[in-house]
């Protein structure tokens, strides 16, 4: 199965492409998109919107695992990222992709097996899991492919019943 994590933001948002056939894993491609500062935020909307049509047209994955919304204490950034989270949500819902949506915690549970694991912990899992030299660079590309191996782990789960929007680790 071909699976899209997508990190979500608004200046920059990771993407991690893997290949997943069963418990192997294999990093077809991982990066970012990054829109500049200082346009509005039409324009970056816009360019997210486009720069991901072409992702999904070009890599056609089944499947898309994008990270839930998270505030943290600034609530500015939060709604600046909500709206990029929609439009990427909106360009993938077009492309006709499966989207599975998971929290922070149970990326960590399905990547790490503790849903409270450090970043590193993370990073290292994801390394070992797609059997590569090191994490990928920056850290949203990693973290995208953390939510790729989410999904591939959570969907291959004794728990797994097919139409579930979450993850089945936890």
């Amino acid at each position: 199965m071909r699976i899209l994590g997508l990190d979500p933001g608004i200046a920059t948002i990771g993407f991690g492409l893997i290949e997943s056939d069963r418990s192997k894993y294999s990093l077809v491609r991982c990066g970012v998109i990054t829109t500049p500062a200082h346009t509005s935020l039409a324009s970056r909307l816009e360019q997210i919107y486009n720069d991901l049509t072409q992702l999904l047209e070009a890599f056609k994955p089944e499947a898309v695992s994008i990270e839930e919304l998270f505030f943290n204490t600034n609530i500015t950034t939060g709604i600046a990222v909500a709206h990029g989270r929609g439009v990427i949500l909106l360009a993938c819902q077009q492309a006709g992709v499966k989207i599975y949506e998971y929290t922070p915690l149970q990326v960590k549970q399905a990547v790490v097996g503790y849903g409270r694991a450090e970043k590193s912990q993370v990073m290292d899992m994801v390394r070992r899991l797609c059997n590569l030299k090191a994490p990928p660079k920056p850290d949203d590309a990693a973290d995208a492919v953390a939510l790729a191996l989410c999904h591939a782990r959570s969907s291959t789960s004794l728990l797994y019943r097919g139409e579930r929007e979450e993850c089945s680790t936890i």
